[in-house]
């Protein structure tokens, strides 16, 4: 099994930076080693553009009532056309790192690698070669919410084959793009994934399937990325040296009344649910959350339902997810405060099995979206959970972002570096351009860059807070370039 420390030992290191947005200037430069900028974006869209296959996302989209406004991903900020002007954006940010998604359906039209679409490897090719030619390295995302739909059509995630066909994908773009690839995710979110779109139905594929499915979707994207790590632990990482893992979203959760030991449980629960749900099999047992699995079988009890366990188990079959990440990759944007006890009508689902209620406190701001409290402390005490909780692994950031409405302020990434020796190395700013936000299409703009979606050449312009961006950029390169 890899060492992981063996990956990021000091004279191999990927030195830590630090993001930070409009109105807030760094205290102390020198307080890091070194700073490393990052940004990212979501797969390029050109929906229908040299062959590429239809994702369940370009389905969901074209369906009637999921999306803000009827809008669509057929074009969005037009990536796919327009990357010249998108290198230009990372060039005048400063950006050293770059973090994009493939799109598989782009790459393997129909899911499968008897199909390859030479159109797409070329222009992946080209992003590629283009970042490392300006001095900027990329990080690859290998799968980003759109799945094949011809994939779709035969199960999706909830078929235990998927986990051979994403690793077969895997495969391919190890070999294909590897050998200038040092950083890699497996998979964006599988939370996400898996609840909002195969529990609550908002996301693709739009399933509602209240209390089981999530977690089969969820099982098999876990299987899936253990199947790909593996595959890259022993067929390319001998000659690639790089580095794979899972980017797994969470808020940070606290007790709405701290001395109620009902309410510290249930901010437990909830980080078990979220955090630990796929942290916990790649950082401590190799299996999920034990008050995790305890809350959903009782509530399968309670509720008198007599089925299969609906959180599915690990094969013994099958490679051990344990050590299946070469660093923490997380993703964060907002806090909860968490009451014991479930809302809503008594029935089998997600939310019954967590049996808690999330509250904002008022005193939070809220920055463009309802659900996206500014809570500045929240980022700080989620890396020290997981530096404690986990093993203090190697951590990257590899999403935070606000709203362009609203004020923004700096998250606490810097205290936790500084203050409390968290081994983050890396902070990706979701995001480079504003961009189709899934559900809420173009409604939330979350760049650096303004995005004209009348404009037919979708005009770029720099926001104020790429500008302190840049800036600030430019000064941490000159104090470390002494």
């Amino acid at each position: 099994m890899l060492n992981r420390r063996r990956l990021f030992s000091p004279g191999n290191q990927m030195p830590p930076f630090v993001f930070i947005r409009r109105y807030e200037y760094v205290r102390s430069m020198r307080r890091f080693p070194r700073w490393k900028f990052f940004s990212e974006v979501s797969p390029p869209r050109g929906w229908q553009a040299d062959g590429k296959g239809p994702s369940i996302w370009d389905t969901f989209c074209h369906e009637e009532g999921h999306v803000c406004g009827a809008q669509t991903g057929d074009v969005t900020c037009n990536s796919y056309e327009l990357w010249e002007k998108d290198l230009k954006c990372i060039q005048q940010l400063g950006l050293t790192h770059y973090r994009l998604s493939l799109s598989w359906s782009r790459l393997l039209p129909d899911g499968t690698t008897g199909h390859v679409n030479q159109k797409g490897v070329q222009y992946y090719n080209k992003v590629i070669d283009d970042l490392l030619s300006c001095d900027v390295s990329p990080m690859v995302t290998l799968y980003h919410f759109d799945l094949p739909q011809s994939l779709q059509d035969r199960g999706g995630w909830k078929t235990p084959a998927i986990a051979s066909l994403f690793d077969g994908y895997a495969r391919f773009c190890f070999q294909t793009f590897g050998d200038r690839v040092k950083l890699w995710l497996t998979i964006n979110e599988p939370y996400v994934c898996a609840k909002y779109g195969h529990e609550d139905g908002v996301h693709a594929p739009g399933l509602k399937e209240a209390g089981t499915t999530a977690y089969l979707a969820a099982h098999n994207m876990l299987r899936s990325h253990v199947m790909a790590w593996h595959s890259y632990d022993s067929l390319y990482r001998p000659k690639q040296g790089g580095a794979v893992s899972l980017a797994i979203n969470s808020d940070w959760f606290e007790p709405f009344r701290p001395e109620h030991a009902a309410d510290v449980a249930a901010s437990d629960r909830s980080l078990a649910f979220t955090l630990g749900w796929f942290a916990w099999p790649l950082f401590v047992t190799g299996d999920y959350p034990d008050v995790m699995r305890a809350a959903i079988d009782a509530q399968s009890s309670n509720l008198g339902y007599d089925g299969s366990p609906r959180l599915p188990a690990f094969s013994e079959d099958e490679p051990s997810a344990l050590g299946t990440a070469d660093f923490f990759a997380l993703n964060y944007y907002t806090s909860r405060k968490v009451k014991h006890g479930y809302v809503g009508q008594r029935r089998i689902c997600m939310k019954h099995d967590r049996d808690t209620e999330d509250v904002l406190d008022p005193n939070w701001s809220i920055c463009g979206a309802p659900w996206l409290a500014v809570v500045p402390c929240g980022l700080r005490k989620l890396l020290n959970y997981i530096k404690d909780t986990f093993g203090d692994p190697v951590v990257y950031i590899t999403e935070n972002g606000f709203c362009q409405t609203g004020p923004l302020v700096m998250e606490d990434a810097q205290r936790a570096i500084g203050e409390d020796g968290v081994n983050v190395r890396g902070y990706f700013a979701w995001s480079l351009l504003d961009n189709f936000e899934w559900a809420d299409g173009f409604d939330l703009r979350f760049g650096l860059f303004h995005v004209d979606f009348s404009d037919p050449e979708r005009r770029r312009t720099i926001y104020r807070s790429g500008l302190e961006y840049a800036g600030i950029i430019s000064k941490c390169k000159a104090v470390h370039s002494k």
